[in-house]
């Protein structure tokens, strides 16, 4: 009866340690897909600075992972941003973003190529 409770209390770590790892194997969702929320997020965690001063901006503008890469120094302007600091600040997350992006997208091609041949 004691080895059953403690065969049972290990199989429950190693089932969450699974989970994990099954997780961490899943392909994060493409910027293109990001919804308003998920701009929310990324803002959140990449602008912590300003995400309160502008995430209603963001949020009245409808800004979606889409439009957020698409987004250029006139569009922040529009958004409200007009503080040039803070609008470089922006820019430069956006642009690594972007970078980010185009290196997935270049890898996810490279990877389909290699499979075909």
């Amino acid at each position: 009866m004691v080895e059953e409770t403690a065969i049972n209390i290990n199989n429950k770590p190693k089932q969450k340690a699974d989970l994990k790892a099954k997780n961490q194997n899943q392909k994060p969702k493409s910027v293109y897909e990001w919804s308003v929320r998920d701009v929310q997020n990324w803002l959140r965690r990449h602008c912590s600075d300003y995400h309160s001063l502008y995430a209603d901006n963001f949020v009245q503008h409808d800004i979606t992972g889409r439009s957020l890469i698409r987004l250029n120094d006139n569009s922040l302007i529009r958004l409200g941003i007009t503080n040039s600091a803070h609008r470089e600040a922006i820019w430069r997350e956006i642009l690594k973003l972007r970078l980010k992006t185009d290196i997935v997208e270049i890898r996810d091609l490279q990877y389909r190529i290699n499979n075909l041949n």
